[in-house]
């Protein structure tokens, strides 16, 4: 019934934002803490929302149909390692993990370690009965 009021009676503790529903609101709050569940599986993105991962994995589709030039003048960060390339070095710097070895994200809950922090956040939530 609230979709029909406009009522959004949820709101977010940290901004002007509010929501219909609680579940909404407890989804937008990844936002704020730096949370993301949903990785992409063609890349080492990672997002809060699921909705925003699925615009993101578009992009890989559309990068499909462009040429190679156009994809190096777009994404000047080369691995030097696989035909990966990135938009910004920040994301080459966290690709480049996958080729070191290197897992600096320790679980403090078990032995397990990671190379990307976005995966130990969703690892530790099997510690807990929180799931995405």
């Amino acid at each position: 019934m609230r979709t029909h009021t406009g009522e959004k009676p949820h709101q977010c503790s940290r901004c002007d934002k509010a929501f219909p529903k609680n579940s909404d609101l407890i989804k937008y709050m990844r936002t704020h803490s730096g949370e993301e569940p949903y990785q992409c599986s063609q890349c080492d993105k990672a997002f809060s929302l699921k909705t925003t991962l699925i615009t993101h994995q578009r992009t890989h589709t559309l990068e499909r149909n462009h040429t190679n030039a156009a994809n190096s003048m777009d994404k000047p960060y080369q691995c030097s390692h696989c035909d990966k390339a990135f938009s910004q070095n920040s994301g080459l710097i966290k690709h480049m993990s996958t080729h070191t070895g290197k897992k600096p994200y320790q679980c403090s809950q078990c032995d397990k370690a990671f190379s990307m922090k976005t995966t130990l956040i969703i690892h530790q939530r099997k510690h807990t009965v929180e799931k995405p």
